[in-house]
């Protein structure tokens, strides 16, 4: 459309195939080497990787290319075909993810009316990879790791969908534009100045999000699934090679994604509160860097988390999910209820 000519059909899928891949791949290399190489060692009192490129730049594409030189193994009592499958279904979901994720006004692979719905759909395909990865490597800690993930992201996923909720019955649509509009045009108590990002009113529900997001993605203190000192890496032990780099990517995809899902909920997605006079070409421009900048904090806060915190033991993490998430999500739909039908 900008460039005025008309493409086919194939064209215009494989460009979104190339952007989708893009979306996916960008968030998780840009957060492996911000966060996970470079902020965690300052907070950490290191210098992180430095030798790969000028202040270590390079040492993200050192490490893929590492990677891929390994061997691929699979045990020799493995299911082979499950064993292979089980990483491409995990970065599926993370694809599947990121198509309902509006990046602006008419930035958005897939502009569903239940837009949120097909998210929390799609992001528990990851569950099946991982019980087959797990089930399938014919080794004692990787079933134990996989079973310990369903149970995990099973438990999680409740307080991460009430908490949505709030978001839903606030806005009144489950459309994710639609939710960003919401909060673009909103007002709080009648005062309209920053219109009416959901982290104001929903503080309760990013809370929980921001924790169910965390179980999600197994990190610590919930990485009970891939706990070293007792399962040596739980359902990734007996992977290597490419399809261990596949895990490693889709865990910080994810993690990107999930970020992108908060800033959308919670924090008025690709707009900027204090800007209501930028038409929709303008946001078409500035969205994405918006949601990137937002998606940057977000996914902070969970990298930060993942290294201040000791791991949870099985029943403290499972407690926390059934005995107060999602009893507190439930008062917060409530109370969330009550507020929209008396205001």
């Amino acid at each position: 459309m900008i460039l005025g000519v008309e493409l086919a059909y194939w064209q215009v899928t494989i460009l979104k195939i190339v952007l989708g891949m893009t979306a996916v791949l960008l968030p998780a290399g840009t957060l492996v080497y911000a966060y996970l190489f470079k902020a965690v060692s300052f907070m950490q009192s290191r210098l992180g990787p430095m030798e790969a490129g000028p202040y270590g730049s390079m040492q993200l594409l050192a490490e893929v290319g590492k990677f891929l030189q390994k061997e691929d193994i699979v045990p020799t009592k493995a299911d082979r075909l499950l064993f292979k499958l089980a990483p491409y279904v995990v970065l599926v979901s993370t694809f599947l993810l990121v198509l309902v994720v509006p990046f602006s006004v008419d930035d958005t692979f897939l502009n569903l009316d239940t837009g949120i719905y097909f998210a929390m759909a799609v992001s528990s395909v990851s569950v099946i990879g991982i019980l087959m990865a797990g089930w399938a490597s014919a080794n004692k800690y990787s079933l134990m790791g996989g079973i310990r993930a369903a149970g995990q992201l099973i438990a999680y996923e409740l307080p991460m969908i009430l908490a949505i909720v709030g978001v839903v019955i606030q806005a009144g649509t489950l459309n994710m534009n639609g939710i960003v509009s919401a909060q673009w045009h909103g007002e709080i108590f009648g005062w309209g100045g920053i219109g009416n990002p959901y982290i104001l009113t929903q503080f309760v529900g990013f809370f929980i999000f921001l924790i169910a997001v965390q179980a999600e993605l197994t990190q610590t203190p919930f990485d009970m699934p891939i706990a070293e000192s007792e399962l040596v890496a739980g359902y990734l032990t007996e992977y290597s090679g490419l399809r261990f780099l596949l895990f490693f990517i889709g865990e910080f995809a994810t993690m990107g994604i999930f970020s992108l899902i908060a800033s959308v909920l919670f924090l008025g997605g690709w707009t900027i509160p204090w800007f209501f006079d930028f038409d929709s070409n303008a946001y078409n421009v500035i969205g994405p860097l918006v949601m990137m900048g937002k998606m940057m904090i977000v996914a902070f806060l969970v990298v930060w988390a993942r290294f201040s915190f000791p791991r949870f033991r099985e029943d403290q993490l499972q407690r926390l999910a059934w005995k107060f998430l999602i009893p507190i999500s439930l008062i917060n739909i409530a109370a969330t209820a009550v507020l929209k039908v008396v205001f």
